[in-house]
């Protein structure tokens, strides 16, 4: 029987499978329907669908350098067993070196990674491990010198909090340790310098600081320089170039990045389930879930 299109779709729908496993299980099976879901089901592929809805706020960050490229990438699971099994470690291995090639999380889904796309293997590892899965997020740097740091690491390469840095000049070292400022630095850096800032940010400020020197009941000439003042420290304290250097705080990291003849262009810091919402559940519960897919 010919494995049209719309009879891939059709499983596709029905199971939830992707396209290449829905195919593939058409094809053992000569086209029947019934006898591909079992197969799919045989296989653990037709479940991953249903796990597709429930939140992944936890997993990995991996980062991966070649030459003056940097990526990170998020890889999302349900629970922080997951990060801990080798299975997924060496999945997101594979989807930060694909990453190296590509220059958007969208890009990465469709990807290259052993003859599947990097989306397909996620799919396959959401069956056989039993737990929704996800890309999240990825981000490249590129420069002379591209230093990284991964906070609380998992496995080689990855871990929850992952930090890179281009530098224009410099060496491995500053470029290290200026990841290492912005893994530790609180605040955390909003940006590079002062022009980088998102506008709404500053009017945010702004207008927090306006309201709070108005309580103060002093003239609106005298409230103007108080703004002025307390704007430079809020710049001072968000922008990296301007912070207090962690390894050195007499100095700001421009001066370090300066006084070990390196700019930097560039940063990024990644933290695992940032932004996302997390259901509470219970500790028996993560567990019972785990166990029974």
């Amino acid at each position: 029987m010919a494995i049209t299109a719309a009879l891939v779709k059709e499983l596709r729908d029905t199971s939830g499978a992707g396209m290449m496993d829905a195919k593939k299980a058409l094809t053992e099976t000569n086209g029947d329907m019934e006898a591909a879901i079992d197969w799919l089901r045989t296989k653990g592929l037709a479940t991953a669908a249903k796990k597709s809805g429930r939140t992944a706020a936890e997993g990995l960050v991996g980062v991966a350098v070649d030459g003056g490229v940097g990526v990170l990438v998020e890889v999302n699971s349900e629970t922080d067993f997951v990060g801990k099994n080798a299975e997924f470690q060496e999945m997101v291995a594979g989807v930060t070196k694909a990453a190296l090639g590509v220059s958007d999380v969208e890009a990465l889904k469709a990807a290259d990674m052993g003859g599947k796309t990097v989306a397909e293997v996620v799919t396959d590892k959401i069956a056989t491990i039993g737990e929704n899965m996800s890309v999240r997020r990825m981000a490249r740097v590129e420069g002379e010198t591209v230093g990284t740091y991964i906070h609380t690491a998992a496995a080689e390469g990855m871990g929850k909090i992952g930090v890179m840095v281009a530098l224009k000049g410099g060496n491995a070292d500053i470029a290290k340790q200026i990841a290492m400022h912005v893994a530790a630095a609180d605040p955390r850096p909003q940006a590079l310098t002062e022009a980088d800032l998102d506008d709404a940010a500053i009017e945010k400020e702004k207008t927090f600081l306006t309201e709070q020197a108005r309580e103060s009941g002093k003239p609106e000439a005298v409230i103007e320089k108080m703004i002025g003042g307390r704007m430079q420290k809020f710049f001072a304290e968000v922008t990296l170039v301007n912070q207090s250097f962690v390894i050195n705080p007499d100095i700001t990291v421009g001066q370090a990045a300066k006084d070990a003849g390196a700019e930097i262009l560039s940063f990024v810091r990644l933290e695992v389930g940032e932004g996302i919402e997390k259901k509470e559940e219970d500790f028996a519960a993560e567990v019972a879930k785990t166990m029974g897919g």
